[in-house]
Order: C-alpha cells, then structure tokens, then sequence
C-alpha cells in the first residue's frame, strides 16, 4: 500500500515514531511520479534535487521538538501561478516561460514554516483561465480516473497529482470555482477559503477580487491541517483580513445535530445531469440520518451569475496582464522594429487564444462608453447575488448542492465551444462573487468518473463547512476509492 493512503495524522506518527522517515515520503513521490506521469502530465518543474536535500535535513530532526509540527516532512505540489523563489513559475504560458521568481509568496513561507517539501510546480490552464486545463502551453493535463477525460480547470494539475498519489496534497488557486470544479472531477477534497483568510501575496493575479489560494487533498482532515498552515493576515496582502484562526481540526467532530441545510433550487434545476441531482439527494438522505434538516430555498440571482463573472473576471485580468509587455521580465519578441510593436507582437506571441479572448472582453467591458452598461452593472448584480445568501445564511448553516453540472466530460470535447466551457463552472462561481467558502467532498459516481458535493458556509465559518464534510465523509465510501492507472 502506498504512504499516500495513510492520512497525514497517520504519518506523522510514524514519522515520530521513526518507523518511515521524510526520505521515504519523498521517495515514495517521485516513485509514483516515475510511474505515472507520462500518463497524467500534472507537472510542469520538478524539484527532486532540492526536495532530497530537505529531506536529508529533515532526517536529522526527527525525533526532536522541531520535528512536532503535523506537516513536517510533508510532499506538497504547488500550482504554478504561486510564485517559488528560484523555482520556474510560468502560469502555464509561453509569455513567462522563462520566469524564476527572486521571493516566495506567503503561502510558500508559510508550508517552509511548517517544513513540508515542494515536489514540484503543477500545470494549470494559462494564466488560471479556464475549466479543462486543455489552456495550458505546456501539455494537458489528464483525469487520473480516465485518461481520455479533462481534469477540470484551472487547478487540474494540483488535483490531477493528488488522485493519481503523486503528491500527498496540493495547493490550487479558485477563481470562479478552479479549486472545488477539478477537486469534484478528479475525485478528491478541494476547498476554496472565504476571500481574505489566505494571503494572495505573491499569487500570479487573474481577478484580484476573486482570487483565492485553497488546499486540495485526500480527506477533509488532511484540507483541515494544510488551510490552518496557510491561513492568517499577511501585512504584504491589504486584502487579506485580520480574523482570528481557529482550530479547523478541532471542528471534525461529527456532529451535525439540529444543523440547517439550504438546497437551492436553481443549482438542481436545468443543466444539472440527473447522476449529479441524483447524488446530492442521496448525500442529503445521509445528512438527514446524522441529525441536520434540510429545505429547499431559492437563490434567484444565480441566473445572473455566469454572465456577472466573465464580465468581472475580465475586466480584472485586462488590467492585471498589462504588466507582460516584454520589457520588465518574461518573454520578450525577437522582432519588434519599435516600442508599440514590442509590446503588440510579445503579447500577441506570448499569450494563448483563451487568454486574449478575456483580455479583449474586459477592454471593451472598461471602455469609454460602455463601462456603464456592463462593468458597473455587472458591480450591481455581484451586490445581489451576494444579499441572497447573505438572507439564506440568516436561517441557515449551510448550503449544499452539487459542485459541478456533470462529471468529468473528454479532452476536446469542448475546447471549441467557449460558452459551454465556461457554463461548467455555473453553480461553484456564485461563491466566488459572493466572497464566502465552499468545499467540494466526493459523493458518488457516473458510469466511473467522480461526482463532487459542494458544501458553501458563511464568511470565516471554514469550521462548520468542514464540519459538515468530514461528516458525510465518515459516513460514506466514497473518498476511500482510488483510481487504477
């Protein structure tokens, strides 16, 4: 059996025990990555050479006070718009092909802190745009379920790498639903943090006021441990928020007596495969025997939702890409004859079709002219959505409904067809205009491909929605299922 079946409280014990040492488990990471990932293609930089060196050191702490902490030792995979000091950071695209960062993000010192090792850096869809990862650059990631389906996007790689048990966990980045979307496909736990627990600092931005680091693992008490090591107020991030960390971990009791489930109407409604309806009913009947009430609600604003956040979103990375230009760092054209021309022919070399196709939506939606009639109205509308499960959240503690339409769909399938790309990703971008977390748990299966239960809570109550996971997770099979490769 691999270690990477044994929880992370499991390993530490025999880590403190001496019975396995951080040498094994890093060995046991590239191992499986030797084995599989000509298959599953998640990584695009590995760091075995560093990764050993850290290993040795960490040997030679075991059984010392300093090796206490529960992640100590621990192989992490991290995606590649999370800046590693010295470790090729490249968001997936050629324009940055050639990117060594000179500094850590926070969540980064904050994982050297708690001495887990990076593996390595995880293919994404470029630049965190889309829902497939068939955007990225490099190569296309598959879902470790079945080869010839998508593993979800933009974090596929990050989840792609935990399936296939190349990496323990991982860290992927949300931002209308690219942590909870692959974590559902690929059949593991991913949980996107209320927007302000974890630092952006140091995070390759896409939409900065969407844009959340989160945790995708096995279990929900492995996504527990890993969101405390990377939760907290960070003086280089304005936006992120000066709220006490509780013990998520301590949060796992089981008990979900008296607890208030909403259903939203609309997220089991049109487009929603009858397998995904089908499964979060079942989910509810095992809720229901574990004490909590569940009713049906209406979030009448979600309808809106899509079009809200492709609007936002956009306009957001239109200003947030200005900065590859060819001058500063990053790719830079062989063949501008002037200034204008460097700039044109470096982002028109540099960048893939999806995300110029973005760029040039949030340009037109910040343009003289119709910034009104789109960009602001699209301010109002995010409002709304945001009141309704504020109303919700009045009565209730949490929300449950499926994470994605369907299971996993094959590799080009959709890649020509943006507007079904984009509605894959309908019922997890509510939570990210609204600012609130929301974790996706496996909870059944179609004719062999994941289905995810997503579970939203209210701001900074990360406790309750893990709460409610590690319940139904307990009480079910579903996370125990690993796929063949």
């Amino acid at each position: 059996m691999s270690l990477f079946h044994h929880k992370v409280s499991e390993l530490h014990e025999l880590l403190q025990k001496k019975e396995i040492s951080v040498t094994d488990l890093v060995d046991e990471s590239y191992k499986r990555i030797g084995e599989v990932e000509d298959k599953v293609q998640a990584f695009l930089t590995l760091d075995e050479e560093n990764a050993r060196v850290q290993a040795k050191k960490q040997d030679a702490k075991l059984g010392t006070d300093e090796s206490k902490g529960l992640l100590f030792g621990m192989p992490i995979g991290v995606k590649d718009n999370i800046v590693t000091k010295g470790l090729r950071t490249t968001c997936a695209s050629k324009i940055l092909e050639n990117f060594d960062p000179i500094y850590d993000a926070t969540v980064v010192n904050k994982l050297h802190n708690a001495e887990t090792i990076t593996i390595g850096k995880l293919n994404m869809d470029e630049f965190a745009m889309g829902s497939s990862n068939e955007n990225s650059a490099y190569q296309k990631t598959r879902n470790p379920w079945n080869l010839e389906t998508v593993p979800g996007g933009s974090s596929g790689g990050s989840a792609a790498s935990v399936a296939s048990g190349e990496v323990l966990f991982s860290l992927g980045s949300d931002t209308g639903g690219s942590i909870r979307q692959p974590a559902s496909f690929c059949g593991v736990v991913g949980l996107k943090p209320t927007y302000g627990r974890v630092s952006r600092f140091g995070l390759v931005a896409f939409a900065s006021s969407l844009d959340q680091i989160g945790p995708i693992t096995r279990t929900v008490e492995d996504n527990a441990y890993l969101l405390q090591a990377i939760s907290g107020l960070d003086p280089m991030d304005s936006t992120s928020a000066n709220i006490e960390v509780p013990n998520f971990v301590q949060s796992l009791t089981g008990d979900i007596k008296g607890l208030k489930i909403a259903v939203p109407k609309e997220y089991l409604g049109e487009g929603v495969s009858e397998a995904s309806r089908q499964s979060v009913l079942d989910a509810l009947k095992v809720l229901e025997k574990l004490g909590a009430t569940w009713e049906e609600v209406s979030l009448p604003h979600s309808k809106y939702a899509l079009a809200t956040y492709y609007l936002l979103s956009s306009s957001e990375a239109s200003a947030n890409l200005a900065r590859f230009d060819g001058v500063r760092y990053g790719y830079r054209t062989d063949n501008a004859e002037n200034l204008i021309d460097l700039y044109k022919k470096t982002r028109a070399e540099g960048f893939g079709d999806e995300v110029k196709r973005r760029i040039m939506l949030g340009t037109f939606a910040l343009s003289s002219g119709y910034y009104d009639a789109y960009y602001k109205k699209a301010q109002k509308v995010r409002t709304l959505i945001k009141n309704d499960f504020h109303e919700v959240f009045n009565k209730y503690d949490v929300i449950v409904g499926p994470t994605t339409p369907t299971p996993a769909f094959k590799i080009g399938e959709n890649i020509d067809d943006p507007l079904t790309m984009y509605a894959n990703d309908i019922l997890t971008i509510p939570v990210n205009l609204a600012g609130v977390p929301g974790i996706s748990v496996p909870c059944g299966f179609d004719n062999g491909l994941p289905l995810g239960l997503q579970i939203i809570g209210k701001h900074f109550d990360e406790s309750t929605v893990y709460r409610v996971a590690h319940a139904f997770e307990q009480a079910t099979e579903h996370h125990k299922q690993k796929p063949v490769l």
